[in-house]
């Protein structure tokens, strides 16, 4: 499950590794933390229909929104608790988030925030109970593996996952995003050109496909250190 700050985010980030695990008949999931009220172009109710096409382009399972205010994602107890309650519901394996570092304040506390909520969801005396009318509770869960995309950072990845065969339903992904990435005058300063997009995202992706010998690839990094069976069976030549 990726857990995004914003509806696109995710299709931007990791797109082409969730419809990979997708179509290795794993089960996929997207939080997006708001409804993206706050964006210079399109209104939420825009952007929900956009993400549900999005999702169906990705093969994703489930995609769920909270209303968090964009641009205020925040690190509150109150919110820890709404995101744990998803980690417990859903109960993923593996949590995309977002780098801890960028240009956009969501972003980055979208990453603090999705941590902690994971430490939260794993804890058996606390109480997190599901959405009214239900008040059952739900059991503890913490993923056992939490990654982060760096697509939005430049950093050294430690890892990077091939899409090539993914990387044309990603594109059509974010395409499915027409208020965002069609022609306009709003935000014409701060959104590429939409002849340009295409070039931007294949240039990427080539770029991260090139530090891993395949074409096209999404980087990603983890905290903790790697564990090696076999040295012979270690991807990615040296020289």
């Amino acid at each position: 499950m990726a857990i995004a700050a914003h509806r696109d985010d995710a299709e931007q980030t990791c797109g082409g590794t969730l419809l990979k695990m997708a179509q290795r008949g794993r089960r996929t999931g997207i939080l997006d933390l708001t409804q993206g009220e706050m964006g210079t172009r399109g209104t939420p109710e825009d952007r929900a229909r956009e993400a549900t096409e999005a999702a169906r382009i990705l093969r994703v399972s489930w995609r769920g929104a909270l209303d968090i205010p964009d641009g205020r994602v925040e690190n509150t107890w109150e919110n820890r608790l709404r995101v744990a309650r998803v980690i417990r519901e859903q109960r993923p394996q593996v949590l995309i988030l977002p780098y801890w570092k960028g240009r956009h304040p969501d972003h980055y506390n979208a990453s603090i925030l999705g941590y902690e909520a994971c430490f939260l969801a794993g804890l058996s005396k606390l109480v997190v109970p599901k959405q009214e009318p239900i008040d059952e509770p739900l059991s503890p869960h913490r993923p056992f593996k939490i990654i982060y995309a760096t697509l939005y950072y430049d950093v050294r990845p430690t890892f990077v996952v091939d899409i090539t065969d993914q990387f044309e339903a990603r594109f059509q992904s974010l395409m499915a995003y027409k208020s965002q990435f069609s022609d306009q005058e709003a935000g014409k300063d701060l959104f590429p050109a939409q002849a340009e997009i295409r070039a931007r995202l294949e240039a990427t992706a080539r770029f991260y496909g090139m530090l891993g010998g395949v074409t096209y690839a999404e980087p990603f990094l983890q905290k903790e250190v790697g564990l090696v069976e076999d040295l012979l069976q270690i991807p990615v030549q040296s020289i």
